[in-house]
């Protein structure tokens, strides 16, 4: 199950297909769907939690918690909408393209995927950007 909480203005303009994508990415990468809650926020809320459980003093655009049982994919990813806007300028990209992409690596980190090293970010990129395809099509 998959749902949607709103610490800001902000809502999703398809929170249903949104649902089956992830559901959709999630299967097809061998694993089940247990309960994800998304949770959008801004960039204080975020930086609040980063502080509080992660002992980071900065700003971020997605925290994620995993608790992922075996091949049941379950945690609460926190997004920064405010983060996720600057990102898609930075990136020259769309916010929604950039929003997808963040949604997405969070759910990726819970079925083992990483991002420290180089060669770890690129696999994490090559994924995103083929679950972001399936989102499209």
């Amino acid at each position: 199950m998959i749902t949607f909480h709103y610490e800001t203005d902000f809502k999703l303009n398809n929170e249903n297909q949104t649902k089956v994508w992830v559901d959709d990415v999630v299967q097809k990468e061998g694993f089940n769907l247990g309960e994800i809650n998304y949770i959008f926020c801004d960039d204080e809320y975020l930086h609040k939690i980063n502080m509080e459980f992660l002992k980071h003093d900065t700003y971020t655009d997605i925290i994620s918690f995993d608790y992922t049982l075996g091949k049941v994919i379950s945690g609460d990813i926190y997004i920064s909408v405010q983060r996720v806007e600057e990102n898609a300028k930075e990136f020259n990209t769309t916010f929604d393209n950039e929003l997808n992409r963040v949604m997405i690596h969070g759910v990726l980190h819970y079925m083992g995927y990483k991002d420290k090293t180089k060669e770890e970010k690129n696999v994490m990129r090559n994924k995103e950007e083929l679950a972001i395809t399936f989102l499209t099509n």
